[in-house]
C-alpha cells in the first residue's frame, strides 16, 4: 500500500486522470466530480508536504523523490493553481470533458513528479511526458491551426529535451551519479559549460524564454485561455524556472561567463518579447508575449548571483504565475461572452463585465510593477540584485538594469492598450448582449487578484519570509527601503481624501447635456479602439524592424532550424538520384569508413 505523501501526490492525480479520459460527455457530472475532488485533495496534500518538509521517498537506499524548501512551496503553488483553474473550467469548458479534465489531472501528477524527482533520469521521464501532455492538450480542438501549433511546441520542447538528455549524460560522466542532492559541479572547461547549458536550454523552452519562445504565442492563438492559464503559464513556467534555479544554485557553481550569458538571454527576452507584444491585435497573443517578457526578469534575477536578486527572481516567478493566470482567465471570460479575442472588435466591456474588468485591472497593475501590488516588490528586488552585482565585478550592470526598466515601461504601454481596447471606451457593435460570467468563473479570478494584493501589501510578512527565504537559505539586506504595508495604507488614505473632497465640494445639481465632439454627433463617429495609437509606436523604425523580422521567422528558432536543415540536406538530396549503382557505391564507402574507424580504435 502506498503511504508516502509524495508518491500519493504524484500517482493519485495520474490514476484519476486516466479514469476520466474515456468518460463520455453525457457523464460530465461524474467527470467534474472526480476532477474537483482530486484537485482539492491534491491542494490539501501540497499544503501538508509544505508544512512537513523535508520529505523523501527512497528505493533501495536511493532517494528517488525529495521535497525540500524550494520544491515544496512550488508544489503547493501547482496544486493551488490546478484547483482554481479546475473550478474555472467547470464554467468555461463545454466539450470533451473527459479528455480535458483527464489531461489536467495527469499533467499535475507528471509536473509534481518532475518537481520532486531527485534522480535526473526520473526527472527527465516526467519532463518529457509533459511535452506529450502539452501536445495532446493543444490538439483538443482538432483544428488545422492547433495541429500546427502542437507540432511546433512538441518539436521545440522535444528538441531541448534531447539536449537535456545529453547534458544529463555529461553530468553522469563527470560526477558518476544521477542523484541531484549529490551533484555540485564547478563550471570550468568546455564539457561543464556544455552540460550546464544543455540542461538550461530545456528550462528555457519550458518557461518560454528566448530563443525557444515561439511555440507559446502560436499556442495562445489557437487554444483556450483556461488551458493557457494552466499548463504553459502555471506549471511550465514554475517548472522551467525551478529547473534553472536548481541547476544554477545547486547542481553547478556558476561563473561570471555563465552568468553573463544568462543575463544577455534575460535582457533580450525582456526587450524583444515586449516589443512584439505591442504589435499584437489578439488578446491572448498579447498576453503570451508579455508572459515571455516577464521570464527575462526571472532569468536576470537568478543570473545576478546576488542573494536579493535570486530571491527576487523566485518571487517574480511566483508572482508572474499568479497575475498571468488571472489575466488568461479573464481572456477566456471575455472570449466566451463576446465570442472573439480580436482587440479591434472588443471594447467598452467594463460595464457589462465589471468583475472580470476588476480582476484584469488588478492583474495588469501587478504585471506592470505598480505599487503596492506583488509585481512591484519582486521587480524592485531584481533591480537591487542587478545593482548589487556591480560589487561582484558585474561591469555591465547598467545594461541589464536599463533593459529591465525599459521593458517595464513598455509593459505598462501594452496593458494600457489592452485595458482600453477590451474594457474602456464606447461599446463595440455586436457587444450589446455581453454579460458577466457566472461565479464558477469569476471566483477563481477574484481569488488570484486578491493574492496579487495580499502578496504586495504583506510581501515582507507572508510570501518572502515563509516561501522565498527558506528556499535560498539566506537572509536579505535591502539597498533601499520599501514599507509595503505603510505604502498601501497611504495610497488608501489618498483615495479616501480624494473621495471626501469630491463629496464635500461637489455641486448641488448637475446640468446634463449631449456629447459634443467638434460639432459632430459622437454616435456617428467611428469608435476609437486605442489600437490606432499603438500603430504609430510600431511604425517606429527599430520597433518596426523587430516586428518584421519576427513575422519573417528570423526570431523563431523553429523556422531557423528548418532552414538550416534544408541547407545541410541539399548536398545529400543530390545524391538521391534514383540510380542504384550510386547507392551501392555510397554503401560500400560507408562500410570502408566504419572498418577503418573500428581498426584504428
Amino acid at each position: 500500500m502506498i503511504s508516502n505523501p509524495i508518491l500519493l501526490l504524484i500517482i493519485g492525480p495520474i490514476v484519476s486522470g486516466i479514469i476520466c479520459l474515456p468518460l463520455p460527455d453525457r457523464l460530465k457530472g461524474i467527470t467534474k466530480s472526480i476532477a474537483g475532488i482530486i484537485s482539492a485533495a491534491c491542494l490539501a496534500g501540497g499544503i501538508f508536504i509544505f508544512i512537513e518538509k523535508p520529505l523523501v521517498w527512497k528505493y533501495m537506499d536511493q532517494i528517488i523523490f525529495r521535497a525540500d524548501n524550494l520544491s515544496s512551496f512550488i508544489g503547493m503553488a501547482m496544486t493551488l493553481f490546478t484547483f482554481l483553474i479546475t473550478i474555472f473550467s467547470f464554467g468555461s469548458t463545454d466539450k470533451a470533458f473527459g479528455r480535458y479534465f483527464g489531461y489536467m489531472l495527469i499533467t499535475l501528477g507528471a509536473s509534481l513528479g518532475a518537481l520532486f524527482a531527485n534522480n535526473l533520469i526520473i526527472m527527465l521521464i516526467f519532463w518529457g511526458f509533459l511535452a506529450l501532455m502539452l501536445y495532446l492538450f493543444i490538439n483538443l480542438d482538432q483544428t488545422v491551426c492547433s495541429a500546427k501549433a502542437s507540432s511546433k511546441a512538441l518539436i521545440i520542447i522535444g528538441g531541448t529535451d534531447v539536449l537535456m538528455l545529453f547534458g544529463i549524460a555529461l553530468v553522469s560522466a563527470i560526477t558518476g551519479t544521477l542523484s541531484m542532492d549529490k551533484i555540485q559541479i564547478p563550471i570550468a572547461g568546455i564539457m561543464t559549460y556544455v552540460a550546464y547549458f544543455s540542461i538550461a536550454s530545456a528550462s528555457f523552452a519550458k518557461a518560454g524564454a528566448m530563443p525557444f519562445h515561439s511555440w507559446f504565442p502560436d499556442v495562445a492563438e489557437t487554444t483556450s485561455g483556461s488551458f493557457l492559464a494552466y499548463l504553459p503559464t502555471s506549471l511550465d513556467k514554475l517548472l522551467g524556472i525551478y529547473l534553472l534555479a536548481r541547476v544554477s544554485l545547486d547542481l553547478f557553481k556558476m561563473t561570471k561567463i555563465s552568468n553573463t550569458i544568462l543575463l544577455i538571454a534575460g535582457a533580450a527576452t525582456i526587450i524583444f518579447a515586449v516589443v512584439l507584444a505591442l504589435a499584437q491585435r489578439n488578446y491572448k497573443k498579447l498576453l503570451a508575449y508579455t508572459s515571455i517578457s516577464q521570464v527575462g526578469y526571472m532569468i536576470i534575477g537568478i543570473a545576478s548571483g546576488t542573494v536579493i536578486g535570486i530571491a527576487g527572481g523566485l518571487f517574480h516567478m511566483l508572482n508572474h504565475v499568479i497575475y498571468k493566470a488571472c489575466l488568461f482567465l479573464t481572456s477566456t471570460a471575455v472570449e466566451k461572452k463576446a465570442g472573439t479575442s480580436d482587440l479591434d472588435r472588443l471594447g467598452g466591456l467594463a460595464g457589462a463585465m465589471p468583475i472580470t474588468f476588476a480582476a484584469c485591472l488588478i492583474a495588469s497593475l501587478s504585471i506592470c510593477g505598480i505599487p503596492p501590488f506583488n509585481g512591484f516588490v519582486s521587480k524592485w528586488m531584481i533591480y537591487q540584485g542587478i545593482i548589487e552585482s556591480a560589487d561582484q565585478g558585474g561591469k555591465l550592470w547598467v545594461i541589464w538594469l536599463s533593459a529591465a526598466m525599459f521593458g517595464g515601461a513598455l509593459t505598462i504601454a501594452c496593458f494600457m492598450k489592452l485595458l482600453h481596447a477590451v474594457f474602456l471606451g464606447r461599446r463595440s457593435e455586436g457587444m450589446s448582449e455581453v454579460k458577466e460570467v457566472g461565479p464558477l468563473m469569476y471566483m477563481p479570478m477574484l481569488i488570484l487578484a486578491a493574492i496579487c494584493v495580499i502578496f504586495g501589501v504583506f510581501a515582507f510578512k507572508i510570501p518572502i519570509p515563509i516561501l522565498i527565504l527558506p528556499s535560498i537559505g539566506n537572509s536579505l539586506t535591502y539597498i533601499g527601503t520599501w514599507g509595503s504595508t505603510l505604502a498601501a495604507l497611504l495610497i488608501l488614505v489618498g483615495i479616501a481624501i480624494g473621495a471626501l473632497m469630491y463629496w464635500l465640494f461637489r455641486p448641488g445639481s448637475f446640468r446634463v447635456v449631449d456629447n459634443f465632439v467638434g460639432g459632430a454627433d459622437p454616435e456617428s463617429l467611428p469608435r476609437v479602439s486605442g489600437m490606432e495609437f499603438y500603430d504609430t509606436i510600431t511604425d517606429i523604425k527599430p520597433i518596426n524592424r523587430i516586428c518584421k523580422q519576427a513575422q519573417s521567422g528570423w526570431l523563431d528558432i523553429y523556422y531557423l532550424s528548418a532552414r538550416a536543415i534544408k541547407v545541410l540536406a541539399r548536398p545529400l538530396k543530390r545524391l538521391h538520384n534514383g540510380v542504384l549503382p550510386t547507392y551501392l557505391v555510397w554503401c560500400f564507402l560507408g562500410m570502408i569508413a566504419m572498418l577503418l574507424f573500428l581498426s584504428l580504435r
